[in-house]
């Protein structure tokens, strides 16, 4: 079974214009973002989806391959379901689609192989990753998604909410009586169903929390989740690249 990693680029990010061609570390933050897909050594191929010929030029220059995709897509999801469409029109089939944040630029290579690996299991539909929480802040961030999951690792639901919730303890104490998970934002798709899911509409719950991942819940789908014992650290704002050093 072949496998695509994807890296859904856009130039016209709300809160940050221009973001994948900002320069980390004396490289734009695609390239970054690129290599390090391009060392997980379950992906058949890595390639970047963008709207924008700017973000088409730099891959180009340092090597990588890269897709022109429509400007109308809302969501990654829908960009990689195009280009597997483009693929699958050229006759270059995989069975699976990694969605990649192209806003990670030191995203871990075994993050990449540990969602790859769900597909080994029979029937998954789609997986993603959760990394526990530790940290009391972080527990009742809004902006940290959390997940909960049923025995056999399918997510019940994920929410920016703390959940769960623990009946009659200070908020401060709930570490020490549940163990919590945070969603970290990697998608892996067989490709039928990606394909699917890209045509749904929205639904209530995704509406409610601003969360793309609830309309397939609520569609029925089953997502996998696998913990992982890394962190990630994205780019959303300006502000964030203090994180990197240059």
């Amino acid at each position: 079974m072949k496998i695509a990693g994807i890296i859904p680029a856009r130039y016209d990010s709300s809160r940050f214009p221009g973001k994948p061609l900002v320069v980390i570390q004396n490289k734009p933050m695609i390239q970054l973002v690129y290599e390090q897909a391009k060392k997980a050594n379950t992906l058949d191929e890595v390639i970047v989806a963008t709207d924008d010929i700017r973000i088409e030029k730099a891959v180009k220059s340092f090597g990588g391959n890269v897709l022109i995709t429509k400007s109308t897509h809302i969501s990654g999801t829908e960009r990689c379901a195009e280009v597997q469409q483009i693929l699958k029109n050229t006759g270059n089939l995989f069975g699976v689609i990694i969605n990649i944040q192209g806003d990670e630029p030191f995203i871990d290579p075994k993050q990449i192989n540990l969602v790859a690996s769900s597909f080994k299991e029979n029937n998954v539909q789609i997986a993603t990753l959760s990394k526990r929480i530790e940290d009391v802040d972080e527990l009742f961030d809004p902006n940290v998604v959390k997940v909960i999951s049923d025995k056999n690792g399918i997510a019940i639901y994920f929410s920016r909410q703390t959940i769960p919730f623990i009946r009659g303890e200070n908020q401060e104490n709930w570490l020490q009586f549940s163990k919590y998970y945070k969603h970290i934002g990697i998608y892996g798709y067989q490709s039928s169903v990606l394909e699917k899911i890209a045509l749904l509409q929205k639904t209530p719950l995704e509406d409610a929390e601003s969360l793309e991942q609830l309309r397939w819940i609520e569609n029925g789908y089953a997502i996998k989740v696998k913990e992982t014992d890394i962190e990630s650290f994205g780019v959303d704002v300006p502000e964030d690249l203090s994180k990197f050093s240059n």
